[in-house]
C-alpha cells in the first residue's frame, strides 16, 4: 500500500477557480500581441512568467506591453476557492500530511491571495513560486522543490494537477500524481496521471492510500 507522506498541490485550476479568468485573459493579450501558435492560451498553462514572455514575447517592449495588460487584469481578479479545498487540507492537516503550493505564479499574485484568502495559504508548510525555480513544469524541478521544501522524498509525494505540463512535472520528479479534470477533459488526461478526479471536492486522505 502506498503511504503518502506530503502533498503537493498546482494552485490555478486545482485549489482556485482562475483558470477560465486566465485563458481568457492569455486569449485577449494573444489577439493583441499573436504569437501564431494554436490554443495559445491552453499550451502555457503550467508555464512560469519569465518562460512565457521570453518564449512567445522576446521583444522588451512587447513584454512590458503584455505586462501591463497582464497586470490590470489581474488588479480585478479574485480567487474562488474550489469546493472540498479547505475540507482536503483539514484532514490532511489530521493525518500529519504538511501539504505545499506548487505554482508557476509569482510572489505578487501569491500576496493578493494570502490577503483574501489568509485562513487557506495558513494551511500550507510551504509555497514554491516562480522564484524558487530554474526551470518550469514540465520540468520535474518544481516538484522536486516543493518535495525538498516539506523534507520528504518526492516518491512518497502525491501531486495534485490540472494542466499536462504540471503532471509531466509531478511525474518525471517520481510523485504519484492526480489529475483534476477542471481544465482539460477528462478523457484526455488517461495514461497522464496516475488517477483523474472530476474535482478536489471527490477526493479524500483515505483514497490516496490506494494509488
Amino acid at each position: 500500500m502506498f503511504q503518502p507522506k506530503a502533498a503537493l498541490f498546482d494552485l490555478d485550476g486545482v485549489l482556485i477557480d482562475t483558470e477560465t479568468t486566465y485563458t481568457r485573459i492569455w486569449d485577449d493579450i494573444e489577439k493583441v500581441f499573436p504569437t501564431g501558435i494554436e490554443n495559445f492560451a491552453l499550451k502555457i498553462k503550467g508555464t512560469t512568467l519569465p518562460d512565457i514572455l521570453s518564449t512567445y514575447f522576446p521583444e522588451p517592449t512587447t513584454q512590458e506591453k503584455v505586462m501591463v495588460l497582464l497586470r490590470k487584469s489581474e488588479d480585478e481578479m479574485t480567487y474562488p476557492l474550489f469546493d472540498g479545498v479547505m475540507r482536503l487540507l483539514g484532514e490532511l492537516r489530521e493525518h500529519g500530511i504538511p501539504a505545499a503550493i506548487v505554482t508557476s505564479s509569482g510572489s505578487e499574485k501569491m500576496a493578493r491571495i494570502a490577503a483574501e484568502q489568509p485562513e487557506f495559504i495558513g494551511m500550507f508548510d510551504a509555497v514554491v513560486s516562480d522564484a524558487d525555480v530554474t526551470y518550469s513544469k514540465p520540468d520535474p524541478d518544481p516538484y522536486l522543490t516543493g518535495a525538498r521544501k516539506l523534507e520528504i522524498k518526492p516518491c512518497d509525494c502525491v501531486v495534485f494537477e490540472d494542466s499536462f505540463a504540471g503532471m509531466e512535472s509531478g511525474r518525471r520528479a517520481g510523485c504519484k500524481v492526480i489529475g483534476i479534470a477542471t481544465t482539460n477533459p477528462r478523457e484526455s488526461i488517461v495514461g497522464k496521471a496516475d488517477y483523474i478526479a472530476d474535482s478536489i471536492d471527490e477526493l479524500t486522505v483515505a483514497m490516496l492510500y490506494d494509488l
